[in-house]
């Protein structure tokens, strides 16, 4: 049985190390891609996970493909395409270690898998399916995605959900609006900046937290706030978790992190959402805030994800 299996994009991010004299940046590679750094941070703390997506036959796919396995990822769903490239994100910081970023895409290789590419075994074994707004963006994968989610919907699966949002990636910001609210509907637990809450609905972490519950159905809402840490609440409890003091080089993945380590330890709990109390939801959101708090100290996204006792001890 899997535990969590997550369909979307798999990418190389180049993160920028340092920058010459006309600007120019030192980069260095790193595995990338939202759903493989959640399910890289659900196998470090102890699930079992599983990969629908696409690769190119390239350096690049198949240094993806042992990081992933590395991970305990099970790859047995990612395509491998000798006609497309893997997909390439270059990723610049500023002072305080936020990102812009550049995407090599036109088209990467996550850009290209169908619905017939999809090895709904793996979605009949796993508890969960994940997946985000990036997979939405350009077709094949669109329909893809979409008719995924209805399969997993129709086989009784839990269904979570990270909209990412990345508006370099789309046509015009009404494009990426549009599919955010219908990967928002879909879901019964949503992980979401508070960032993207504002950019979608002009309102707070908190009423945006309240309008996923009660006007998209969701069952379980994860606000993230940065160095504020995150708001967790259900129809019935809420909790607003702290982050630890660090020192943050580099950001990367921290939203995927904690993401797969909120789901990971809600897993644990072995509990419909709906009865979910406060205490379970403060249990929940302090390991997966410091959890991805600590990764920031760390630069990439699956390598820096923290070994589990290293954060029970910064809780």
């Amino acid at each position: 049985m899997i535990d969590v299996v997550a369909l979307g994009e798999l990418l190389i991010d180049f993160a920028a190390k340092s920058t010459d004299a006309n600007g120019y940046p030192t980069m260095a590679a790193n595995p990338g891609g939202a759903p493989g750094n959640f399910l890289a941070a659900l196998n470090a703390y102890g699930r079992k996970t599983a990969f629908l997506g696409k690769v190119g036959n390239d350096v690049f796919g198949h240094l993806l493909l042992g990081t992933l396995e590395e991970a305990g990822i099970e790859t047995k769903g990612i395509v491998v395409d000798d006609s497309v490239f893997t997909t390439l994100a270059f990723v610049t910081f500023d002072e305080s270690g936020d990102r812009s970023f550049s995407f090599a895409r036109k088209p990467g290789a996550d850009t290209q898998l169908t619905w017939e590419e999809i090895d709904k075994s793996l979605i009949d074994d796993a508890r969960v399916f994940h997946f985000g707004t990036l997979s939405l963006t350009d077709e094949p994968v669109r329909a893809a995605t979409q008719k995924a989610v209805a399969y997993a919907k129709e086989h009784g699966k839990l269904i979570t959900c990270d909209p990412n949002l990345r508006l370099p990636l789309w046509p015009n910001g009404e494009a990426a609006r549009e599919q955010m609210l219908w990967s928002l509907a879909q879901a019964d637990v949503v992980k979401i900046s508070d960032n993207e809450v504002e950019s979608l609905w002009n309102c707070t972490p908190e009423e945006g937290a309240d309008k996923l519950l009660r006007e998209f159905g969701v069952s379980l809402a994860m606000v993230t706030l940065g160095p504020d840490g995150c708001l967790l609440k259900t129809k019935n409890a809420s909790f607003r978790a702290a982050c630890p003091k660090v020192h943050p080089i580099d950001t990367t993945g921290a939203g995927d992190i904690f993401g797969g380590s909120a789901l990971s330890r809600l897993l644990e709990l072995e509990k419909p959402i709906a009865d979910l109390t406060e205490e379970d939801l403060a249990y929940i959101g302090c390991f997966a805030a410091t959890a991805a708090s600590l990764s920031t100290e760390a630069t990439g996204g699956i390598p820096s994800i923290p070994e589990k006792d290293a954060v029970l001890k910064a809780m």
